[in-house]
C-alpha cells in the first residue's frame, strides 16, 4: 500500500477561473469542470526546501514543477503569447534533464521540466 502519484494540486487564486483559463490556455493545464487533465506517467519529485533556500523565490511557498515533452516549442509559444520565460544552463542537469521558468498572472513559480530522453 502506498501513494501511486499526485492527485491534484490545490491553491488559491485572487481570481481562480482566469489562473484557470490561463493554465488552459499556455500549458494545457486542466479543463472545466474540475480543472483535471490527463498526464503521462513519470518521475514525479516531492522535495522540501530550507526556509531560506534560493532555488525559487523566497516570498512563495512553493513552485510548481510541470514535465513537458518539447521545452523548446513550448519556450517559443510563451514567448509569442508575451509570457516572459527564463532559461538558465546551470539549471540543467545531463542525464536529468533540462529546465526554464515562467510565471503566471499572480507571480506564483512554474518551473518547466523535460527529462532527459533515456534513449538519447
Amino acid at each position: 500500500m502506498g501513494v501511486t502519484g499526485i492527485g491534484g494540486f490545490f491553491f488559491r487564486a485572487k481570481d481562480p477561473e482566469a489562473i484557470r483559463a490561463w493554465y488552459v490556455e499556455h500549458l494545457g493545464v486542466g479543463s472545466v469542470p474540475y480543472g483535471s487533465w490527463e498526464t503521462q506517467a513519470g518521475p514525479s519529485v516531492f522535495a522540501p526546501f530550507a526556509v531560506d533556500a534560493d532555488y525559487f523565490a523566497a516570498d512563495r511557498p512553493w513552485m510548481l514543477n510541470l514535465r513537458v515533452d518539447d521545452l523548446d516549442g513550448l519556450i517559443a509559444s510563451l514567448r509569442a503569447a508575451g509570457i516572459a520565460v527564463i532559461t538558465d544552463p546551470e539549471w540543467d542537469m545531463p542525464g536529468f534533464g533540462r529546465f526554464a521558468r515562467i510565471h503566471d498572472p499572480e507571480s506564483n513559480p512554474i518551473e518547466l521540466w523535460q527529462p532527459e530522453d533515456p534513449e538519447g
